[in-house]
């Protein structure tokens, strides 16, 4: 039987000459604190690198489909995909949870789940085709996997920031500014996980989560805005 990174891989379409690379993508860090004697370290390092590589290739695309956007339209449809929602979301798309090595704690908490464990998994992932073979072949994953995303940003005008969208619906009808509560900042601190809780007028109105607290009040934002679709017209 095909190990995960292996499934994983023909899944995707991919042939690794260091199947080792894809392997430790998929090694959270939860199951090395479990199994101390494990062969492969996690893939936070390679999720550090991955971050840089997705971030890189989705701001040469929009650079590229949008060639009279000013900096600050490409800052925020970047933003929108390359959130800690945007990837969990494509990482959801390709299963990527599924092949993920964890520790029966994480299990049981629910991180297999969790949006940021997605999106982390998904840079490991990226890291690991960059490294492997080429950041032209990650280039190319990225954008096969983006499409939906990238296609929507493509053809729609510049999208104002969730934030600023619920600052003006927040003043126009109550005068004063959302607040936002720091519900909660775990793990260590070179990957915190935040979640956040927006309210409008006494009211709570929506809860984000990140791995940074501006992350976390974007994400916040956006879910409060779906609650009240007059907003964003």
């Amino acid at each position: 039987m095909a190990s995960p990174a292996a499934a994983l891989a023909t899944r995707l379409g991919l042939s690794f000459r260091h199947p080792a690379l894809l392997e430790q993508a998929l090694v959270h860090s939860s199951f090395v604190n479990e199994h101390p004697g494990s062969s492969l370290p996690s893939n936070e390092r390679l999720e550090f690198l991955g971050d840089a590589v997705v971030s890189l290739v989705f701001s040469e695309a929009l650079w590229i489909d949008h060639p009279e956007e000013p900096e600050g339209g490409l800052t925020t449809r970047r933003a929108a995909i390359v959130s800690t929602r945007g990837l969990a979301r494509i990482a959801a798309r390709l299963e990527l949870g599924t092949a993920l090595q964890m520790g029966q704690g994480a299990e049981r908490s629910g991180e297999r789940r969790r949006g940021s464990v997605l999106a982390g998994t998904l840079e490991a992932v990226v890291a690991a085709i960059y490294l492997d073979q080429g950041l032209g072949t990650a280039r190319d994953c990225l954008y096969q996997w983006a499409a939906p995303e990238l296609s929507v940003r493509k053809g729609s005008p510049a999208l104002k920031p969730a934030k600023s969208q619920l600052q003006e619906f927040s003043f126009a009808t109550t005068g004063s500014a959302p607040v936002y509560s720091l519900v909660s900042a775990d793990g260590p601190d070179h990957q915190k996980h935040y979640v956040v809780e927006v309210s409008v007028a006494g009211q709570r109105l929506g809860r984000g989560a990140g791995r940074s607290r501006r992350e976390a009040e974007t994400e916040a934002a956006g879910a409060a805005l779906k609650r009240l679709p007059a907003a964003g017209s």
